[in-house]
């Protein structure tokens, strides 16, 4: 906390902060823009899994780690046991069905486990690549063509000479490709978020409101938050709806290094640093190395440095990032 600041000055102290960092910031935009990732994002994919999915994310050019990573966690959210009301299975969500035509022997041990991410994310990288085959022959960009495949079936790319003209297929086409830059380890500089002044603006009113575990800032509530409540009902004041957990907010943008935040990157914390499915904190950065984050029962929202040794990383949330985040159930362990 920073100790001994009023409201008053403490708002003039965040003024200072979004000024100043915003304005060093102002040769950013479109920096590195286009470029491509290098690798996954640090922590994005859970480090038993980060080997699986570089090595078998760049079996073919229409697949990257990046996106192979935000099927995965879009279909599971890396749960190996995870189990669809249409009985899809494990990890990769496959259909029995289609397991049995498609499964691969991933780890070479003799057998093909649906069960076993080992074998199920190598099946998931050679279905893309089997369909990304299928459809080569038609115009357009293969990644999306693929996609399109994996959602509406191959003749459905052929037939329309490309994604075909489906809601729900455009749809995935889109999701998928927006998600895979949450996992993405960015070349060159994340460009500034339109909405992040907006989310500051509104965490800011917060300042001095009692910690409520839970609190969505409801009149029921007497307008307190936990943690994740207050980023998301930040940012649903400017027309982003975020995921209700630490989490899951994590995903809903491209991951900008400590030396690139701006005001209005979510900021997380967690005890494990190799895996984003651990963060069980997050706040709102102001510049100058520091957070608004409601931190604690028994504390109120307020100013907190965020340079300790529980820093996971950052998110430069976008409206597109949000909304092609999977729809999941909340996960307490997730909100502080």
């Amino acid at each position: 906390m920073v100790g001994g600041i009023g409201i008053g000055v403490a708002l003039s102290f965040l003024v200072l902060l979004v000024v100043g960092t915003y304005s060093a910031a102002a040769g950013l935009v479109g920096a590195g823009a286009g470029g491509r990732a290098l690798g996954l994002a640090k922590g994005a994919v859970p480090a038993k899994y980060q080997p699986l999915v570089q090595k078998w994310g760049t079996l073919c050019p229409a697949i990257s780690p990046a996106l192979l990573a935000a099927q995965l966690y879009s279909e599971s959210g890396w749960n190996p046991n995870a189990v669809s009301p249409a009985d899809a299975r494990g990890i990769a969500q496959f259909i029995p069905g289609t397991w049995a035509g498609h499964g691969v022997d991933g780890d070479g041990d003799g057998d093909r486990d649906i069960w076993d991410p080992n074998d199920a994310i190598p099946s998931a990288a050679s279905y893309d690549c089997e369909l990304a085959k299928d459809v080569a022959g038609v115009g357009g960009d293969p990644t999306g063509n693929m996609l399109a495949a994996y959602n509406a079936g191959s003749y459905a790319v052929i037939k329309y000479g490309g994604v075909p003209p489906y809601a729900e297929t455009q749809g995935y086409v889109k999701a998928i490709t927006t998600l895979a830059k949450s996992f993405e380890r960015p070349l060159g500089r994340v460009s500034p978020s339109q909405q992040a002044s907006g989310a500051l603006y509104f965490a800011q009113k917060q300042l001095g409101t009692p910690y409520l575990w839970g609190g969505n800032g409801t009149p029921d509530q007497d307008g307190r938050f936990d943690c994740s409540g207050l980023t998301k009902a930040a940012y649903e004041s400017v027309g982003v709806e975020l995921p209700r957990v630490a989490n899951d907010q994590y995903n809903a943008g491209p991951h900008p290094s400590r030396a690139e935040l701006l005001p209005g990157d979510l900021v997380f914390f967690s005890d494990d640093l190799t895996n984003s499915r651990d963060i069980r904190h997050v706040g709102i950065y102001v510049g100058g190395g520091y957070m608004i984050n409601a931190p604690y029962t028994g504390a109120v929202i307020r100013f907190d440095k965020i340079d300790t040794p529980d820093y996971f990383g950052a998110t430069r949330v976008t409206k597109d990032g949000a909304e092609a985040l999977p729809e999941r159930a909340a996960d307490a362990r997730a909100a502080s």
